[in-house]
């Protein structure tokens, strides 16, 4: 895949947000994901000599959807994707489940319909002509390790959002979210499955790049199916660890339980 994906993080009180660049090496056209600082998006853009086509907004919260007046005032003309329900400031072009985007030469973009973090909540599903390479765009529904709080929807949205949409998307496809969470939600898988080696591996291997100043982003959706508790519900030892009988309601014991962790 002839693109590159480049991050800059952006500190916001306790959390970081990631804010993201996909650039066909083509043509030298790049979109930006949730970009909360424009002006530090502009100057990677120039220092790299690409030209900022359009934003992709994942969902309407401030630290996702904060800079979107400014990067068009910076950059006039220039398209603010967001979903279509989820009024997402600045947009100037709503999209739907399946709608796709195309960057420069070689790399297509499809929105997929991620609810229940926010109503609107889109993840964008990045891939070249011949569908390789993939990556998607998770903004606050799928985290590594993690999952968003349920702040406009159910524990059956986020199942269809995680298990279903983004569980569908091949095993390899890169998972890029929006915040660098990944050793707190590992710490808390363990609480669910202590025994699961998996999530133990990488929460040393997390806890290694945080020390070292290296982010742990991105996963896959393989990584995903292995370590996050939000996106094992169905498997029965999952369900039989929280004492329930169903993906979704394992899912929703599982939420319960993590906003209620004080590790």
């Amino acid at each position: 895949m002839r693109s590159r994906i480049h991050h800059i993080k952006v500190q916001y009180d306790a959390c970081s947000t990631m804010c993201s660049r996909i650039i066909d090496e083509t043509t030298k056209e790049a979109a930006v994901v949730d970009p909360v600082e424009p002006h530090k998006v502009l100057r990677v853009a120039q220092e790299n000599e690409v030209d900022l086509k359009f934003v992709l907004t994942t969902h309407h919260h401030w630290d996702h959807a904060g800079g979107n007046d400014k990067i068009k005032q910076l950059i006039p003309g220039i398209k603010i994707y967001g979903g279509s329900v989820d009024n997402v400031r600045g947009c100037t072009d709503k999209v739907e489940n399946g709608d796709k985007v195309s960057l420069g030469a070689d790399i297509s973009i499809l929105s997929l319909h991620t609810p229940s973090h926010t109503k609107g909540h889109i993840s964008y599903y990045v891939t070249d002509k011949e569908g390789e390479d993939p990556a998607v765009f998770t903004g606050d529904t799928l985290f590594i390790a993690g999952c968003g709080k349920f702040f406009e929807g159910t524990a059956e949205q986020m199942y269809q959002s995680l298990c279903v949409t983004l569980g569908s998307l091949p095993k390899p496809t890169r998972v890029y979210c929006g915040h660098e969470y990944t050793v707190k939600n590992l710490q808390f898988a363990l609480t669910v499955e202590p025994d699961n080696a998996k999530i133990a591996q990488k929460l040393a291997w997390a806890e290694h790049q945080r020390r070292v100043g290296l982010p742990t982003i991105p996963s896959t959706i393989q990584e995903e199916f292995e370590s996050n508790p939000f996106m094992r519900v169905d498997l029965p030892e999952v369900q039989d660890k929280v004492g329930c009988k169903s993906p979704v309601e394992a899912l929703h014991e599982i939420r319960q339980r993590k906003d209620n962790w004080k590790g």
